[in-house]
């Protein structure tokens, strides 16, 4: 089995996120990158399942140079090869077309990512994809097993979970309590310097630019009020928010 783990690599959850007014982009200046939470767990499911399938995992990732030492820690959780696609891409179509350009040529039994990065959130690259290849598509996937040919999955939906096989190849977006996150081992991290990173040039679908965005500033004022004033809230209510 081939296993593709599509990672992104979005600023640490504790960053403070400004724009730059020059490029109306997300300033990286003092930030701090990571591998996103969620691909995390896709990608530790991933190398589980390579040590009790033996398969073969693969890390690929849309982005600059300034995103290989985030790969090579992945390499060094046990992923075996990994490829860079060179580029800025700035939507989510662009990021899925570059993943499925990729898969046409290198074909792949399982796709993984998280079921959504948390930058911009949008969720749907994993749908994008899969709808390119015209795989089976699961999100957000709480559980996975390999069962015979297919996959066996536990998938969170309104209300609850279910449970359900599907074939492959399939596309699956993922999310805890899929697996654990795992720490790279000292041999890990060693082994991982020797490991090529293929880099690959960014297959353009029309560049999009965002040409500007206003971000609003709003303070918030919090005001607690007593249960047994309810006489007061009523009025704030009515004065300061016209809610009545």
């Amino acid at each position: 089995m081939k296993i593709l783990v599509c990672i992104s690599c979005v600023p640490d959850t504790t960053s403070k996120i400004a724009i730059d007014p020059s490029t109306s982009q997300i300033s990286s200046q003092g930030l701090t990158f990571i591998v996103g939470p969620y691909d995390d767990y896709a990608l530790s499911r991933a190398i589980e399942l390579k040590e009790s399938n033996g398969a073969e995992v693969i890390v690929l990732h849309v982005g600059g140079s300034e995103s290989e030492a985030l790969i090579r820690k992945c390499l060094a959780l046990g992923a075996d090869s990994a490829v860079r696609v060179d580029g800025n891409p700035t939507t989510s179509a662009q990021i899925a077309n570059a993943i499925v350009s990729y898969v046409k040529q290198n074909p792949m039994d399982l796709i993984l990512m998280g079921k959504e990065s948390i930058d911009y959130n949008s969720g749907i690259v994993h749908g994008l994809v899969a709808g390119a290849l015209g795989y089976t598509h699961f999100n957000p996937v709480m559980h996975l097993d390999v069962a015979g040919d297919g996959l066996k999955l536990e998938v969170e939906m309104d209300g609850g979970k279910m449970e359900v096989s599907c074939p492959l190849p399939a596309v699956l977006g993922c999310q805890e309590p899929i697996a654990e996150w795992k720490i790279p081992s000292m041999r890990g991290i060693m082994t991982a310097r020797t490991k090529e990173i293929v880099v690959l040039p960014l297959e353009s679908i029309g560049q999009i630019q965002i040409v500007k965005a206003d971000i609003a500033e709003t303070a918030r004022k919090n005001k607690m009020i007593k249960a047994e004033d309810a006489e007061q809230l009523i009025d704030l209510l009515r004065t300061e928010t016209n809610v009545l």
